[in-house]
């Protein structure tokens, strides 16, 4: 009676003993099994890093390179370009553009006289002492031509003609030879600097001597507005005004050789192995609107853009002066306006225009 009780005794303690070491061993079982989990996972993530190791290295590096100049463009501020003025001339510094004119001209000095008769048809600011620019070469030409040296010497471009001035180029290069008469073609009809300078250069008692003929020929023209310190006009400090200037025009019109030069619409040099082509600085020349006998164009930020011609028009031979005339094209303009108020003109209507001082309306 007493043994069966105490067998189902030790049978229910055993039970409680199994169930405890189940519940002590679950949470390792889940453990383990949440660790071969994790192992799964570390082993398929290393497959996807050898996967994407694989890739080629030229498209990773694009990849990257694309992700850096993204991110780069995002953070890189907008460029401002900051406009630089216009550097203004010696003219518009002394407030010649403010002074009006019947035709409305460009160029804040102008002068055309007649010829033959002397008779100013037109004038303004015509005394105002402005630097030149390469209307200078006009006076080189005429020195050059009148010393009667050989025009088939071959002269050579050397370090001494390149422009330290203004920094200007030129497609004669140091080395290059051409002869006398080329240099003067080249100085007169495109006003080719080294060109100019050389022509200067090899003047008999060299350059100092040159620029000391320039200034005795202007004194005896009476040219007593006009100085000159280089033969090529890049320096400011070569000055005059639209009278002398006019008076300058009048004397190399009479140079057979010098309207031949400065009214050629192109020529060609033969410089080494190459041969160049140059035009000339003024497109009038071949319009066969123009008659024109002589000219000389020129250019530096100091002087604006300055033109001085001898033309025939409706009959009358005239002698045109333009400076510091402002846009590129404004001093062809100005000279196009002047021809076609002349060919309205009667002949004997004998009208003279005045600038007037004051601002334009």
């Amino acid at each position: 009676m007493h043994a069966r009780p105490r067998a189902a005794a030790r049978f229910f303690h055993a039970l409680a003993l199994m169930a405890v070491s189940l519940a002590l061993a679950l949470p390792g079982a889940q453990a383990a099994e949440r660790k071969k989990v994790a192992v799964k996972k570390t082993a398929a993530s290393a497959t996807t890093h050898r996967s994407a190791a694989k890739v080629p290295r030229k498209s990773a590096a694009k990849a990257t390179k694309a992700v850096r100049v993204s991110a780069r463009s995002a953070k890189a501020p907008a460029r401002i370009v900051a406009a630089v003025p216009p550097r203004l001339s010696f003219g518009q510094l002394a407030g010649l553009h403010e002074v009006s004119d019947p035709l409305d001209l460009k160029s804040s000095v102008a002068l055309v006289i007649d010829q033959d008769t002397k008779e100013v048809l037109l004038s303004k600011n015509d005394h105002a002492v402005l630097p030149i620019a390469s209307l200078t070469k006009l006076m080189t030409g005429l020195l050059i031509s009148e010393a009667h040296l050989p025009m088939d010497e071959p002269i050579t471009i050397t370090q001494d003609d390149v422009d330290t001035e203004k920094g200007s180029g030129s497609r004669l290069v140091v080395g290059a030879t051409l002869t006398r008469g080329e240099m003067l073609h080249l100085a007169l009809m495109s006003s080719e600097n080294r060109a100019a300078h050389a022509l200067g250069r090899t003047y008999p008692g060299g350059l100092a001597a040159f620029v000391e003929r320039m200034n005795a020929k202007a004194r005896l023209l009476g040219m007593a507005d006009t100085r000159y310190v280089e033969p090529t006009g890049l320096s400011s400090r070569n000055q005059s005004s639209a009278h002398d200037l006019a008076t300058l025009v009048n004397v190399a019109h009479s140079d057979p050789l010098l309207r031949e030069l400065s009214t050629s619409p192109s020529y060609e040099v033969a410089v080494g192995r190459r041969t160049l082509q140059y035009n000339n600085t003024n497109r009038l020349v071949s319009s066969p609107a123009w008659d024109i006998g002589l000219q000389k164009t020129g250019y530096i930020s100091e002087a604006g853009r300055c033109l001085v011609m001898q033309a025939q028009v409706a009959g009358r031979k005239l002698i045109m002066v333009f400076l510091d005339s402002a846009g590129k094209f404004s001093r062809l303009g100005d000279a196009e306006r002047v021809r076609s108020w002349v060919e309205k003109m009667h002949p004997m209507d004998g009208i003279m225009l005045h600038a007037e001082a004051g601002p334009k309306g």
